[in-house]
C-alpha cells in the first residue's frame, strides 16, 4: 500500500460516515452505500495489494447492486400497515354511501364528500338518490345507484 492508496480504514471511516448520514437523512439510501464501503474496506484489509482503481470500482458496483437488490426486495415485501389507504384518498371512500345533491347526467356528476367535491362516474341517477362508491379512476369516483 502506497501513501496515496486508500487503506481499509479509509473505507471503514467512509462506511461509518455514510451510516451516520443515513441516521440524519433517513431514506435507506446512504445505508447501502455505507454497507458497500464496509465491504470494500474488508476487501482492502484481506487484499492489501488491491489497487485504488479496483477499490473504487468495487465500491461503485456494490453500491449499485445493493440498492437494486434492496429496492426489488422492498417492493416485493411491502410493509404491513394499519392504514393501507392512507395516501390514497379516493380508495378510502370505496363502499361508502352518499346522497346526490346533483343528478348524474350522461354518466357524470359530482358529490360532496366530507369537505370536498368529487367528480363521479356511473349510471344516471336523480337528485336525492343514494350512491355507493365502487372504485376509483384517478380523481373520479365510480359509483352505483342504490335507490
Amino acid at each position: 500500500m502506497t501513501p496515496e492508496q486508500p487503506g481499509h480504514w479509509h473505507w471503514w471511516i467512509l462506511a461509518v460516515a455514510l451510516v451516520i448520514l443515513e441516521v440524519f437523512a433517513p431514506g435507506a439510501f446512504f445505508l447501502w452505500l455505507g454497507i458497500a464501503a464496509g465491504v470494500v474496506g474488508a476487501l482492502a484489509y484481506l487484499m492489501p495489494s488491491l489497487g485504488w482503481e479496483y477499490q473504487v470500482l468495487a465500491f461503485s458496483l456494490l453500491s449499485v447492486i445493493s440498492i437494486i437488490v434492496w429496492r426489488k426486495f422492498f417492493r416485493a415485501q411491502p410493509s404491513d400497515t394499519d392504514q393501507p389507504n392512507l395516501n390514497r384518498r379516493g380508495e378510502q371512500y370505496i363502499g361508502r354511501l352518499f346522497t346526490l345533491n346533483e343528478p348524474i347526467v350522461d354518466g357524470l356528476g359530482k358529490i360532496r364528500v366530507d369537505d370536498s367535491t368529487w367528480k363521479i362516474r356511473g349510471e344516471d341517477c336523480p337528485v336525492g338518490s343514494q350512491v355507493e362508491v365502487t372504485g376509483v379512476d384517478g380523481t373520479i369516483l365510480k359509483v352505483r345507484c342504490k335507490t
